[in-house]
């Protein structure tokens, strides 16, 4: 995370702050908008070749990467080692909870996050029901979209543990239809 601050087409300190939320290189901006400095800034940007997208393109692109985002895939009743991020938890450090996740990582956990895409075609969408080919619930959908740069629906979503080796074979209920999709690795691009 790096940031700097300074002056940007004749508005005084403007932050830039870079950030990876997307996977690919980006930026935040943020200033007091007085004195028409959004507009101003706004304008310049479009005059540089900068090109706006919004909310569900940057949510396309980060579900690209496999990034979680935090109300969907994660929360704050999900561990790290539910949601793949046992990577960034410092057990040589004290933390609240950290007996909790020691014993969840000698037992091991119930469930797990995936990245799964679809083999069928279907539209995974959050919140819609994982199954088995028998049609139990083994989980949901955290996230899920077409992916435009991939030609291919993905998501993510949480599975039975015994359902989240690569390459199972696990079915979206969609609209109360069975759509084949498999367990692969994040992230897909």
């Amino acid at each position: 995370y790096t940031f700097a601050k300074g002056k940007f087409a004749g508005v005084d300190n403007v932050v830039v702050s870079a950030t990876g939320y997307t996977g690919a290189g980006g930026v935040e901006i943020y200033f007091k908008d007085e004195d028409g400095a959004a507009d101003i800034i706004w304008d310049k940007m479009m005059e540089l070749g900068i090109k706006p997208i919004g909310l569900a393109a940057r949510d396309t692109l980060r579900l690209e990467m496999g990034f979680c985002l935090y109300g969907n895939d994660i929360d704050d009743t999900t561990s790290p080692l539910e949601g793949g991020l046992a990577w960034i938890t410092k057990f040589t450090k004290e933390f609240t909870a950290k007996a909790i996740l020691e014993k969840q990582k000698a037992t091991g956990v119930q469930r797990k996050l995936v990245g799964f895409e679809m083999v069928d075609r279907g539209i995974p969408r959050h919140d819609y029901i994982i199954k088995d080919a028998a049609g139990n619930a083994i989980g949901k959908v955290t996230s899920g979209t077409q992916a435009p740069s991939l030609g291919k629906a993905v998501g993510l979503g949480y599975v039975a543990i015994e359902h989240a080796a690569l390459d199972s074979e696990i079915f979206i209920d969609i609209r109360n239809t069975l759509v084949k999709a498999k367990v692969v690795k994040a992230p897909f691009v």
